[in-house]
């Protein structure tokens, strides 16, 4: 095919059209019908003729086309990985700083008090709901908040709990599995 400067040209998988206004090795410039200047392959664009019929493409309706492009693709089912199905469904993060406003004026006591008051409400809720895993973020710190998470933790017959996945975590959270089948006792 040949293109010279001045000839209207349509581009491949888009809806432009254009005259040409320079030809620089295999890339030419076109000049759209609203004024933009826009480069391309030489391989993108079709050149207009006196044959060309917009509503056909060889002999194909231009309809049919679009449909084939336009039709419902299958939607891909997300295959979830092996190890993000035991991934944890819920995650509280207690330190202080994400649970209240200003921590000035509290004692550690009353930092502690109310973060194990938040993972008891928050395991409660995970009960409640049916929410099978719940991961603690607790941090390293001096390990007080670990220890008396571990008792509260102790007081339900029906959880076990261990250190959460390390990669993601380090050393600073507990993952509580919830058996679902067991009945509430406290």
């Amino acid at each position: 095919m040949s293109l010279n400067i001045g000839d209207k040209v349509f581009v491949l998988d888009d809806d432009l059209s254009g005259i040409i206004t320079s030809i620089k090795g295999d890339n030419i410039f076109i000049e759209t019908i609203d004024g933009f200047e826009l480069s391309f392959k030489i391989n993108e664009v079709v050149k207009e003729s006196a044959a060309f019929n917009k509503s056909t493409v060889g002999h194909i309706p231009i309809n049919k086309i679009l449909s084939e492009k336009v039709d419902k693709k299958p939607k891909k089912s997300i295959k979830v990985k092996s190890k993000e199905r035991y991934q944890a469904s819920m995650e509280v993060d207690l330190h202080i700083h994400q649970l209240v406003k200003s921590e000035r004026g509290m004692t550690s006591h009353d930092k502690k008090t109310i973060q194990l008051d938040t993972a008891m409400h928050k395991l409660e809720y995970a009960i409640k709901n049916k929410i099978q895993k719940i991961v603690f973020i607790h941090g390293v710190g001096e390990g007080t908040l670990k220890i008396e998470l571990q008792y509260l933790f102790g007081r339900y017959d029906h959880i076990k709990f261990y250190d959460a996945d390390y990669k993601k975590y380090g050393l600073g959270a507990t993952e509580v599995y919830i058996f679902q089948n067991a009945k509430r006792s406290t």
